[in-house]
């Protein structure tokens, strides 16, 4: 049974964490979705020498977006390793994160995990069929088409559970603790967004895997109606994760485990 929407904040903070790691990046749908919500967003860009807050109290959630870099430039990117720094200091405040492509590889790194290539060199640029775990159908309704664009994958530690995968990366979608999730695929790029990355990152496009730019242009009006209903209702569970509202109360908030619409 689909639980009602929930549409958290009413009486707490109305910000929302942005991180991005170039200067023209832009948050896409999560960002226009969140926004209808009633949320700020405060746009934050480490890589530019952006300061990341240490008061999370403000914040009702924090989003990490991708990024042409690696989770594992934290030796050459000052903005790397402070985003490395900064991860676990959030999750711990028990503010809600979500990390997709990058922030995931990071929040993987923050956590203890891995993140490298395949051996085979093998990427995943375009759309890919992900299916959930048994602990992700709490979360995923059931298998479906996500648009992707990285070419490492994740290894996550055991304190992580794993809540989807695809035939070649089997770690899509993830939960650290209540409040800490990470996606490997682009849940909040557009059909301008993918016209703009498909006609500038070209070389992307000739690595093994990737898929040519015309298959992620005249696919989008089959697969991403089904995304954009999953995204938009998952934020709603996402931001109830708050586990602020937990330590205040000395109880636990009831777990949510009906699958997002």
């Amino acid at each position: 049974m689909a639980l009602p929407a929930v549409r958290p904040g009413v009486h707490g903070p109305k910000k929302i964490a942005i991180v991005v790691h170039q200067e023209h990046s832009r948050p896409g749908r999560v960002g226009g979705l969140l926004e209808k919500r009633g949320y700020e967003l405060h746009r934050l860009c480490p890589n530019l020498g952006c300061n990341l807050p240490e008061d999370m109290s403000g914040y009702a959630g924090v989003v990490i977006f991708g990024g042409p870099m690696s989770a594992n430039d934290c030796g050459t990117l000052a903005g790397i390793k402070c985003e490395l720094d900064w991860i676990p200091k959030v999750v711990e405040a028990g503010v809600p994160f979500l990390g997709l492509c990058l922030g995931a590889q990071l929040l993987t790194r923050a956590v203890g995990g891995h993140v490298a290539p395949r051996a085979d060199g093998l990427v995943e640029v375009g759309y890919s069929a992900i299916t959930p775990t048994a602990a992700g159908q709490a979360w995923f309704k059931g298998p479906m088409k996500v648009y992707e664009w990285h070419r490492e994958g994740m290894d996550v530690p055991a304190s992580c559970e794993v809540l989807a995968g695809s035939e070649l990366y089997p770690v899509q979608a993830f939960r650290y603790r209540e409040n800490a999730f990470g996606f490997q695929f682009h849940p909040e790029v557009t059909l301008e967004m993918k016209d703009l990355w498909t006609s500038k990152a070209t070389e992307s496009l000739k690595r093994p895997g990737a898929q040519p730019r015309g298959v992620h242009l005249s696919m989008h009006t089959l697969y991403d109606p089904p995304l954009d209903r999953w995204i938009n209702g998952f934020l709603d569970r996402w931001l109830a994760t708050d586990q602020r509202s937990v330590s205040a109360t000395g109880a636990a908030a009831p777990r949510l485990l009906a699958a997002a619409e």
